[in-house]
């Protein structure tokens, strides 16, 4: 689990619409893939999967007006999730704090 503080602050809901329109670009580039990926959003929840490779949601942020917690949901995964995570967490860094 990570925390990044609200800096900017975001919303969930500008989060999301930022997760989705850069983070894929984001993550691509810093791994030179071509993962696909997806969001779910509910409340000031947002979870996000990357379906080619793992099975479920693999992480999840909670969004208050003070940080964004990044919890990693797929632990029992045979991709190597903590670069996943690394690599959210320096996207939130960059555009929250």
């Amino acid at each position: 689990m990570a925390i990044i503080k609200n800096v900017k602050p975001l919303s969930a809901e500008k989060l999301f619409d930022l997760l989705k329109n850069e983070f894929a670009d984001y993550i691509n580039e810093k791994l030179g893939s071509n993962l696909s990926i997806e969001y779910a959003h509910v409340y000031d929840e947002i979870n996000i999967s990357f379906p080619e490779v793992i099975e479920g949601a693999a992480l999840n942020i909670t969004v208050t007006d003070e940080e964004l917690t990044v919890t990693l949901m797929a632990t029992n995964s045979d991709y190597n999730t903590n670069l996943l995570e690394d690599n959210l967490i320096g996207f939130l860094e960059v555009h929250a704090g």
